[in-house]
C-alpha cells in the first residue's frame, strides 16, 4: 500500500486555481477600460511569449521588504512587452494606470476559478490528518487570492518562489517548503501541473511527484 503522507504540498495556479477564459481575454478587457482594443486571442499570445522569455520571478539577496515592488516591476515587464509585441501600446494614454488596475485585479477572486476536484481533496486530505502546503512560483499576491477564494484555511504554510529567492524546479523552494513542516522528503507529496518545474524539481529531491494535467483554454 501507498504509505500516506505527513505533508502534501500543491503548487497554486493550474492546480488549484486556474485563470478564467484565458490572460488574453482579461487583458484585452481592462485594456478596453482604458480606451485601448486589442483582440484578446492575440494578447493571449503575446502574454504567453513575454511570461515565457522573463527572468525567473525570484529575487536571491534582496531586502525582504523590498520583494513587493520587485514583483510589481517584474510583472509591469512582463505586460509592457505584451502590448509591445501587438503593436497597441501606444494607444494608452495612462500604462502605468493601466497596469495599477491590471495588477490589483489579478490579487482578487475575479479572474480566478477553482478548479472542481481541488475542494473535495482538500477535504478528504485534512480529514485524514495529513497537513498541507503550497509551493509556487507565484508572488506574494497569492496570499490575498487565497483569502478571496476561500483557501487559506486548508493550509498550514505558503512557499513561494519570491520570497524563497529561488524558483522551482530549484531544490532550495522546496527544502523551505519541507522545513516549515519539520518534514523530510521521503514524507512529502508534491503535486502539480508542469513536468520541469513541479514534476521533475520534486521528484529530484525524493518527494513523491504527481503530475497533474489540466485542460487549457
Amino acid at each position: 500500500m501507498m504509505q500516506k503522507p505527513k505533508v502534501i504540498f500543491l503548487d497554486a495556479v493550474g492546480t488549484i486555481f486556474g485563470v478564467r477564459g484565458h490572460v488574453g481575454k482579461i487583458y484585452a478587457e481592462i485594456a478596453q477600460k482604458f480606451g485601448v482594443t486589442v483582440a484578446p486571442d492575440i494578447l493571449n499570445r503575446a502574454f504567453l511569449q513575454s511570461f515565457r522569455s522573463a527572468p525567473p520571478l525570484a529575487f536571491p539577496g534582496i531586502n525582504p521588504l523590498d520583494i513587493p515592488k520587485r514583483e510589481y516591476e517584474w510583472w509591469q515587464a512582463v505586460a509592457l512587452y505584451t502590448f509591445q509585441q501587438t503593436g497597441c501600446l501606444d494607444q494608452f494614454r495612462d500604462f502605468p494606470g493601466f497596469f495599477a488596475y491590471l495588477y490589483k485585479h489579478f490579487a482578487s477572486a475575479e479572474p480566478w476559478i477553482i478548479y472542481p476536484d481541488v475542494l473535495p481533496a482538500l477535504k478528504q486530505w485534512r480529514s485524514e490528518g495529513i497537513s498541507l502546503g503550497i509551493i509556487s512560483n507565484f508572488d506574494s499576491r497569492l496570499y490575498p487570492v487565497l483569502d478571496a477564494l476561500k483557501l487559506t484555511h486548508f493550509f498550514t504554510s505558503v512557499t513561494i518562489s519570491t520570497e524563497v529567492g529561488a524558483p522551482k524546479p530549484d531544490a532550495r523552494i522546496f527544502y523551505a517548503g519541507l522545513r516549515k513542516h519539520n518534514c523530510t522528503p521521503e514524507f512529502a507529496w508534491h503535486i502539480g501541473d508542469t513536468k520541469t518545474e513541479d514534476y521533475h524539481g520534486a521528484k529530484a529531491i525524493g518527494l513523491r511527484a504527481i503530475l497533474i494535467e489540466r485542460a487549457v483554454g
